[in-house]
C-alpha cells in the first residue's frame, strides 16, 4: 500500500504540474480521497489517550492536505514526508488542545515519550519502571524525567467543583485550605516592628540574636562580654516592655537609661562658655517632641557664635527629630554660627549619617565654626 501511495503520488505531481485550474482541483480532491485511508491509520495510533478517534482523524485529515499542497517529488518520498506532517499536526493538536495546564512544548513531548517508554519497559519486567531506568532508556537526565512525571498530572487536572465522598454533598475545593491563622498576626508584627526601633540599639541586638539568631543567653554574653545573669536580665526588661507597649495606647516609661524615655517627655538645658552655647537633649527626639526641639534650637541660635548639641542621652531620633536638627543646621547657616552634634550613641549616629549630617558629628567640638 505505502508503494502504491508513492507511486500515486508521482503520477498526481507530474499531471497537476501540467493540468489547468479546473483539472488541478479534480485531481487534488481524487488523490485526498485515495489518501484518506493511510490518514485513518496515523490517527489510530494515537487512540486510547483522552481524544475522541473522530477528532483524531480529522487532524490527521488535515495533516494529510497540508502535506499533499507542499509535496515536492524531487525532495524524497511522499509517504514518509505524509508519516511526518500527520504525525506533528496530531501532536500539535495533543499538545494545544488536550492540556489542561500550560506546559512547555519540551515537557509535552517529553511526557509522552515517557508515557511510551513507561508501558514498553512495564512489559518487559513486569513492574513499573523507575525514572532512573526511564532516563537511561529515553537517554536524558533524570531530573527531565521526574519533571515530565509531574508535569502529566497538568493534562487532566481534577475539578474544584467535582463531587467528594460517596454522598455527593460536598466538592473536591470544599476540602482544600483553611484559614490562615498567621494573617491575623500581621498586625502584631507591624507592630513589634515600629517598637523594636524604639529600643536602645543593645537590647534591639540582644532580641535580634536570641529570636532570629537562635542563640543561647550564654553565646549571646559572651558576644558581648557580659555575664548571662545580666543578659537574662536585660531580655526579660525589654520583653516586658514590649509586652506593655503591646498592650497600651501610651508608650510605658523605659526604665533603661536615667533620662526619661516613654516617647514623650523631653528635657533640654543650655548652657553658654566663651561664645560656645551647649544644649543638651534628655530623651528621644520623635514626631511628639520634635516641635520643641525645634523651637529650643532656633531660640540658642541667636546670639551664638557656635551651638553644639549634646544627643549623648538621646537614644532615638526619628524623621521628625532629624527634620528638626537639620533645621537647626540651617539657622546656623544663617546666623554664620557653628553647629556641632556631639555625643551621638551609635543607632542616632547612623541614622543622622544615613540623613546627610555625618558632617557635623563630633564626639569632642573642635575650637572654631565648621
Amino acid at each position: 500500500m505505502l508503494e502504491d501511495l508513492d507511486v500515486a503520488a508521482i503520477d498526481y505531481a507530474a499531471r497537476f504540474s501540467s493540468a489547468g485550474r479546473a483539472e488541478r482541483a479534480e485531481l487534488r480532491e481524487r488523490f485526498v480521497a485515495f489518501c484518506l485511508p493511510f490518514a485513518g491509520r496515523m490517527a489510530r495510533r494515537y487512540r486510547g489517550r483522552g481524544e475522541a478517534v473522530e477528532d483524531l482523524e480529522q487532524v490527521a485529515r488535515l495533516g494529510l492536505v497540508k502535506a499533499i499542497d507542499r509535496y515536492d517529488p524531487q525532495r524524497g518520498s511522499f509517504t514518509a514526508y505524509a508519516v511526518i506532517t500527520i504525525s506533528g499536526e496530531i501532536k500539535r493538536h495533543f499538545r494545544d488542545r488536550t492540556w489542561g495546564v500550560h506546559v512547555p512544548r519540551r515537557v509535552q513531548d517529553l511526557s509522552l515519550e515517557v508515557g511510551h517508554a513507561t508501558a514498553l519497559l512495564t512489559g518487559e519486567s513486569s513492574r513499573r519502571p523507575t525514572a532512573a531506568e526511564l532516563a537511561a532508556h529515553l537517554r536524558v537526565p533524570e531530573t527531565a524525567v521526574l519533571e515530565a512525571l509531574e508535569s502529566s498530572a497538568g493534562y487532566n487536572p481534577a475539578s474544584l467543583n467535582a463531587p467528594a465522598g460517596a454522598e455527593g454533598t460536598a466538592e473536591l475545593g470544599d476540602l482544600m485550605g483553611d484559614v490562615d491563622a498567621e494573617l491575623e498576626a500581621v498586625d502584631d508584627k507591624v507592630t513589634v516592628a515600629g517598637l523594636l526601633l524604639r529600643l536602645p540599639a543593645r537590647e534591639r541586638r540582644m532580641l535580634a540574636m536570641r529570636f532570629y539568631g537562635n542563640l543561647t543567653q550564654a553565646e549571646i554574653a559572651a558576644e558581648l562580654n557580659i555575664s548571662q545573669m545580666h543578659v537574662s536580665r536585660l531580655l526579660s526588661r525589654a520583653l516586658g516592655w514590649l509586652r506593655e507597649a503591646m498592650l497600651s495606647d501610651r508608650l510605658p516609661r523605659w526604665e533603661g537609661t536615667d533620662s526619661p524615655s516613654d516617647g514623650h517627655s523631653l528635657r533640654i538645658t543650655v548652657a553658654e562658655d566663651g561664645g560656645v552655647r551647649t544644649v543638651r537633649i534628655s530623651g528621644e527626639i520623635d514626631r511628639d517632641t520634635a516641635g520643641r526641639v525645634r523651637t529650643s534650637l532656633r531660640q540658642a541660635v541667636a546670639g551664638a557664635e557656635r551651638l553644639v548639641v549634646d544627643l549623648s542621652a538621646v537614644p532615638l531620633v526619628d524623621a521628625a527629630g532629624v527634620a528638626a536638627l537639620v533645621d537647626a543646621a540651617s539657622a546656623c547657616a544663617v546666623a554664620e554660627a557653628g553647629l556641632s552634634l556631639r555625643g551621638a550613641q551609635p543607632y542616632v549616629a547612623q541614622i543622622l549619617g544615613l540623613s546627610g549630617l555625618q558632617c557635623l558629628l563630633a564626639d569632642d567640638p573642635p575650637g572654631g565654626s565648621r
